[in-house]
């Protein structure tokens, strides 16, 4: 017996059947609708329904290029479930290169939004009542922001089960344990009962391509472990670590910034990172490792003034389950992806 068709908006979707659709946001002065843009891939056979979406913040396109490839490689007709890709969700900022709405208003801070409240609470509603409702899994795509960029990583919570399994799945070099923050698209869908992977990688508003190739290859990963699609061949990932503590090392000093700390090393309590230097190319001060772990985060601005964040490091131990069970610190862990 045929799949039903899946019902998004004003749209019903067969089954192995790909559709694009508009869900209406709002109106510019000009006349012009403004849209939210949707694809459903809903395949033939029964499966599990699951969500991905890119650019809540919108200076941030890594995962626009990530939906994009993975959507090219999806085949309704041999798909075990429904995917409902939102490449562009906050398409006011996408368009104007920025991260908040044009009201300021952070809408990774407004879920799950209400249909009659502020711009960014009206599309929170949205996304909630026709994607994330129908969806149980979801994978958020994020990048690294205010000039900083980011190791491929998973940040979810660890504490679930199913949740961690997905991140493994995931295969990312890092995992970890991130808390939830009011108003996040993670913390909503959880409370709707979704499971939810968060991706950061790269830099705003920049193409990284090793970013964008970890994260198709994540996603396509967490599809062939729900059994949504045929697993990868010659897929071998690296395991990933596991990490429940992380802090970003701050500058003690105002300069010119050199780092010598890269993306993915391993570095140990006191180990050398780079240095700060006047514009005379006088050394002010060196930059420390306040903590064994692996660089997951890094500035790229050329200024720093004391204080500001520079590199920053997880604590991991290799082959384990569990690192030192504690909170993260109040660091970009959030700052970065749901601030």
């Amino acid at each position: 017996m045929p799949r039903d068709s899946f019902e998004i908006g004003p749209v019903r979707v067969r089954a192995g059947r790909k559709q694009a659709l508009a869900l209406p946001i709002t109106r510019l002065v000009t006349g012009a609708d403004v849209d939210l843009p949707v694809r459903v891939v809903h395949g033939r056979q029964e499966g599990p329904t699951v969500w991905i979406d890119a650019a809540i913040h919108g200076d941030e396109a890594v995962g626009v290029e990530v939906i994009r490839q993975v959507l090219a490689d999806l085949d309704a007709k041999k798909l075990r479930g429904t995917v409902i890709a939102v490449p562009i969700v906050n398409v006011l900022g996408f368009m104007n290169g920025d991260r908040y709405l044009p009201d300021r208003r952070d809408l990774n801070r407004s879920f799950p939004g209400s249909r009659r409240g502020s711009l960014a609470a009206r599309i929170a509603h949205l996304v909630m009542t026709e994607v994330v409702a129908k969806c149980e899994v979801g994978i958020d795509l994020h990048t690294g922001s205010d000039r900083r960029t980011n190791l491929p990583q998973i940040r979810a919570d660890l504490e679930d089960e199913r949740t961690r399994e997905l991140s493994l799945a995931f295969g990312a070099p890092v995992m970890l344990h991130a808390r939830l923050r009011d108003g996040s698209l993670r913390a909503a869908a959880r409370e709707a009962g979704a499971k939810v992977l968060l991706y950061e990688a790269g830099e705003a508003w920049r193409m990284d391509g090793w970013a964008v190739d970890a994260g198709v290859l994540g996603v396509r990963r967490v599809l062939a472990h729900l059994g949504m699609i045929d697993p990868l061949e010659g897929d071998a990932p690296t395991p990933t670590l596991e990490s429940w503590r992380s802090g970003w090392v701050r500058a003690r000093g105002t300069g010119m910034l050199h780092l010598e700390a890269e993306l993915g090393q391993r570095v140990t309590r006191g180990q050398r990172l780079g240095g700060l230097f006047d514009s005379f190319g006088k050394r002010v001060r060196l930059v420390h490792a306040d903590r064994d772990g692996i660089v997951v985060g890094r500035t790229e601005a050329p200024l720093v003034s004391s204080g500001d964040a520079v590199v920053h490091l997880a604590e991991v131990l290799d082959g384990s389950t569990s690192t030192v069970a504690a909170e993260p610190e109040p660091d970009t862990v959030e700052e970065t992806d749901e601030a």
